[in-house]
């Protein structure tokens, strides 16, 4: 799990930092330094993808990551919502309707593969995952 979030927020992360303007069109109208926040937000998802290579902030790097999926939601609203064109992304509800539903599960994911919940196999952060993110 751990590599695929390497790979979707790593890979996502790069085209933040490498073309921000295509994702300025989606930027909630009261986030200030538009332009600013999608390349730090870019480099965020990078450097937490680079994160879970590393057992001791491989916890923190998930729930870093959980925490930004959660600050983008805002941002992928307007892009449903008001049908912004953005390149790349298409731009029907066959991609706004699944995505939108998914961001909860990719909270989830991001979360679980890094220890900090064991929902719907097990409650609570399991002690042995605890100890694999030296989470202590």
């Amino acid at each position: 799990m751990r590599w695929s979030m390497i790979a979707v927020f790593g890979g996502i992360g790069i085209l933040h930092v490498l073309s921000p303007d295509a994702l300025l069109r989606i930027m909630p109208d009261w986030v200030p330094e538009p332009r600013r926040v999608v390349v730090a937000t870019g480099w965020l998802e990078i450097a937490a993808s680079l994160g879970l290579l590393f057992g001791r902030i491989a916890g923190l790097s998930g729930l870093v990551l959980a925490l930004y999926a959660v600050a983008v939601f805002p941002a992928n609203l307007k892009h449903a919502f008001q049908g912004i064109v953005v390149p790349g992304l298409p731009d029907t509800w066959w991609y706004h309707g699944p995505r939108l539903a998914l961001q909860p599960v990719i909270v989830w994911w991001c979360l679980y593969a890094t220890g900090w919940i064991r929902w719907p196999f097990g409650i609570g952060l399991s002690q042995q995952n605890h100890k694999n993110n030296n989470l202590e």
